[in-house]
């Protein structure tokens, strides 16, 4: 790819310098400068240091934990890069904390989603740019243009790489059957899916598989693994039901505790994430069977085609063709 550097600068918070840097690696342009700084009694303070007057900016920060600081971080760049005159601040999250609350299931509880989406619009965002909502509708949450990016350009490229016969793609609940949907139609295969009874926040318990497993090699998708609570019971009940290998794929790797442990003790034979949020060291206890996707191209790309005023859904219609 060409050098974008007409008018175009790349920005980075605290939460995921890595992905920033692979992204401008990508775009063949420098990380833009700034840094954030802590003061003694917790404030942060942003500050950037070239002239933005009249650039294209974008800000990479996914809001993973710690949720609210890393929140906070992202509004201030937002507010700093505004107050400096940039001609347009793209808010690239690839991450979206918060995406889980979405609506009212119940009486006195609140929209924090919406909440959020009102807060980064505040703040001074022109556009926002996320990976795989959790809940597709937070789009609608925003009044400013919002690309909701999908990772499964990267994940279709791994399950491929597979190269596995006799597979059967599995929704690890009723939620990502569509999900699953696409996968299969994409790359061929049949369909199962596992009926999850959610007891608690933390604790799921899996009731019944509908389709054939038996025999089969089993590509299991997912949106995110936070306690991975829910991918270890559907290993438990898809290995009873006699599959072969395992594979699991999600797009964000939240592993709070105790997911860790469960995936340690898990059955799977291989598992596939993203770089959304920063792995480090936090996964060596499955590092054997860990595999670390970039999405750094897919949203290079993507701010490209933003700073050139040039479709982004066709990203997703090539991916389709092929």
């Amino acid at each position: 790819m060409q050098g974008d550097a007409d008018g175009l600068k790349v920005f980075t918070g605290r939460a995921n310098p890595q992905l920033a840097q692979k992204i401008c690696d990508y775009l063949q342009i420098p990380l833009g400068r700034g840094r954030t700084e802590l003061f003694p009694d917790g404030e942060l303070i942003v500050k950037v240091e070239e002239d933005v007057r009249g650039r294209d900016c974008f800000i990479i920060q996914p809001t993973s934990h710690p949720i609210n600081a890393h929140l906070m971080e992202l509004m201030i760049w937002i507010d700093c890069l505004k107050r400096a005159s940039a001609e347009r601040v793209t808010a690239v999250i690839p991450y979206f904390g918060y995406a889980r609350q979405d609506r009212k299931d119940e009486g006195r509880t609140p929209i924090t989603a919406k909440l959020v989406a009102n807060l980064i619009e505040r703040s001074g965002a022109d556009r926002v740019v996320a990976v795989d909502l959790h809940a597709a509708q937070v789009q609608g949450f925003f009044d400013i243009p919002v690309d909701h990016l999908s990772a499964s350009p990267v994940i279709i490229k791994w399950f491929k790489s597979l190269k596995l016969s006799n597979r059967v793609f599995v929704s690890p609940d009723v939620g990502n059957v569509k999900r699953a949907q696409v996968y299969a139609n994409l790359l061929g295969g049949d369909i199962c899916i596992i009926d999850k009874r959610r007891k608690s926040g933390s604790v799921v318990e899996t009731k019944n598989i509908i389709g054939d497993v038996d025999g089969k090699n089993v590509l299991m998708v997912d949106d995110m693994i936070t306690t991975a609570g829910t991918v270890t019971e559907a290993c438990k009940i898809l290995k009873d039901h006699g599959a072969q290998d395992i594979y699991i794929s999600a797009s964000h790797a939240i592993f709070a505790p105790p997911a860790l442990d469960r995936l340690k003790a898990c059955t799977f034979t291989r598992l596939a994430v993203t770089d959304t949020i920063p792995i480090g060291n936090r996964a060596d206890s499955i590092k054997d069977r860990l595999e670390v996707l970039s999405v750094s191209g897919l949203l290079g790309e993507t701010i490209h085609r933003i700073h050139h005023n040039e479709s982004v859904s066709a990203l997703f219609d090539r991916e389709k063709q092929n």
